[in-house]
């Protein structure tokens, strides 16, 4: 017994150890890909998207707390990987790992379903996991800039609205895309793969022409998104958003499109501000679409067992599941009448 106790305790520690590990390293290569586009504003950097703190908060609600520790890991490395290691880092270092903790604790608190099925775990998402939580990251990495000197405190509000609405997009845009991929089925059904082809052709071709269309013609791509949430439900709404982000992005920083002739702080306000509503109505949408579609077919189910249930009935016999009580000589279950 104790070979087996010991066994199954060095398993659980290895199954542990490779989860942080897998955590730690897509937190790292999600760093790196955030950093590919970047913006300036009052002489900070940063990206428009974060995705670290969706695949933070995605690996907390897959594995649990547990495995906070790849989170500080990764952020070591992406921190590791733009400045060398100093005691101001060990801030902003705090801030990155105890922000998507918080925001799993709250969504823990609330009842939160990783399955996105109801509006009410939409709602949590954003207000909760998005934009509550990432206020710890953003307050504590801005802050470290202003105590050592390298910001000044007149820019203050101006780079933590940047900083915070960029961790918020990450878990808006990347932890749903994360928690559906891992519940998915493998392979998916064939069944809409022509529509989603087609859907996949017509977002490819309008969305890099409005982001980078010195028309303004942004709002063209939420007929997309309304075509992904309807017949897609999250994942087909929540990919969309990921590649129209992405590509707004490509072009904020490139000063392209809608973005040209910006000033800095004009770029930051005009894409963050898409970039959030956008997010929000492919979440919020496709959650009540999801949760209307779970209530119609618990609804034709309850009605399809009340018609079996009647036709049994009105044949005299009895409906299936449920014994038939004993009779006696007289046919009735009180026996023999004397």
């Amino acid at each position: 017994m104790a070979c087996v106790a010991g066994t199954e305790n060095l398993r659980r520690t290895g199954v542990f150890a490779l989860q942080t590990l897998a955590v730690a390293g897509c937190y790292y290569a999600a760093g790196r890909l955030g950093l590919l586009r970047n913006l300036v504003v009052e002489g900070a950097v940063f990206t428009p998207i974060w995705p670290p703190t969706g695949v933070a908060v995605a690996g907390l609600l897959i594995f649990g707390l547990r495995v906070w520790p790849g989170i500080a890991l990764g952020a070591l490395l992406v921190i590791m990987h733009l400045t060398s290691l100093k005691p101001e880092v060990l801030g902003n270092l705090a801030g990155n790992t105890a922000a998507p903790v918080c925001a799993y604790l709250m969504l823990r608190a609330v009842g939160f379903r990783t399955d996105l099925s109801r509006l009410r775990d939409g709602l949590a998402l954003v207000f909760l996991g998005a934009l509550t939580g990432m206020l710890i990251s953003a307050t504590a990495g801005v802050g470290m800039l202003v105590i050592t000197d390298r910001l000044h405190a007149h820019g203050f509000w101006a780079v933590w609205l940047a900083w915070w609405v960029g961790d918020a997009m990450g878990v808006l845009i990347v932890t749903p895309l994360l928690l559906l991929l891992y519940a998915a089925r493998w392979p998916p059904r064939l069944s809409r793969w022509p529509e989603a082809t087609g859907l996949a052709l017509v977002s490819c071709t309008v969305v890099p022409l409005v982001t980078h269309s010195s028309l303004s013609a942004l709002f063209l791509v939420y007929p997309l998104l309304i075509w992904a949430a309807l017949r897609f439900q999250l994942v087909g709404s929540m990919f969309c958003a990921l590649f129209t982000s992405v590509m707004a992005t490509v072009a904020a920083t490139d000063r392209a499109g809608p973005f040209a002739g910006l000033t800095r702080v004009e770029v930051m306000i005009k894409l963050q501000a898409f970039n959030g509503t956008m997010a929000l109505t492919a979440l919020l949408l496709s959650s009540v679409i999801t949760e209307q579609l779970n209530t119609r077919r618990s609804v034709e189910r309850a009605c399809q067992e009340l018609v079996e249930v009647l036709e049994h009935l009105t044949a005299g016999e009895t409906p299936r599941g449920r014994p038939t009580p004993p009779t006696g000589e007289s046919g009735t279950a009180d026996g023999p009448r004397k």
